[in-house]
């Protein structure tokens, strides 16, 4: 049995989990969450907790357990603590500044770079230590918004200047080394 799909959620108080069949919606102090699950799949809350089960050890149904679990977890994280993500930029004129839900970057380009926050994100900007710090109650949406961010400047590894996620480490090539001309 998948040792991820097996696992019991706990339900923090204040989180309140309503099952339709195979629709699932979350209701927490920061959001409500909903989602359609496999068919296949059984979820059940018994005792505070929340238990997905599997009807036979068919291939897919194997994948397909732990990764139902694993979503409902991040539902019932997601709207009762919320998930962030931070980027630093780093690099000589690189700056950031929010101005509404809009994010304004200076990344190098002859033009200031526009990013809007999509529903259900919201940004936190420090503008002298240039980062940004991305917060939502959706784990999936909180990604892919950092990594639409970071996608307009990459960190690049010679100078190790761009966009990058807080605990990122940039691996740093040397540069070219001055040879013999000619040779």
């Amino acid at each position: 049995m998948s040792r991820v799909g097996k696992k019991p959620i706990a339900v923090p108080s204040g989180v309140e989990v309503k099952i339709e069949g195979s629709r699932v919606r979350v209701k927490g102090s920061k959001g409500e969450l909903e989602r359609e699950f496999d068919s296949n799949m059984k979820i059940e809350a018994q005792d505070g907790q929340i238990v997905v089960t599997r009807p036979d050890d068919k291939r897919t149904n194997r994948a397909l357990h732990g990764l139902t679990r694993a979503l409902l977890n991040n539902m019932v994280t997601g709207v009762s603590e919320g998930f962030l993500k931070q980027l630093n930029i780093v690099g000589v004129g690189y700056k950031v500044d929010l101005k509404g839900r809009d994010l304004v970057m200076q990344l190098g380009f002859s033009h200031p770079v526009n990013y809007t926050a999509p529903k259900g994100i919201e940004f936190e900007v420090d503008s002298k230590a240039n980062t940004i710090k991305i917060k939502g109650i959706d784990k999936q949406q909180v990604g892919q918004v950092s990594a639409e961010i970071r996608k307009f400047r990459p960190p690049e590894p010679y100078k190790g200047k761009g966009v990058m996620y807080a605990d990122e480490r940039i691996r740093r090539k040397a540069g070219k080394t001055a040879g013999t001309a000619g040779a």
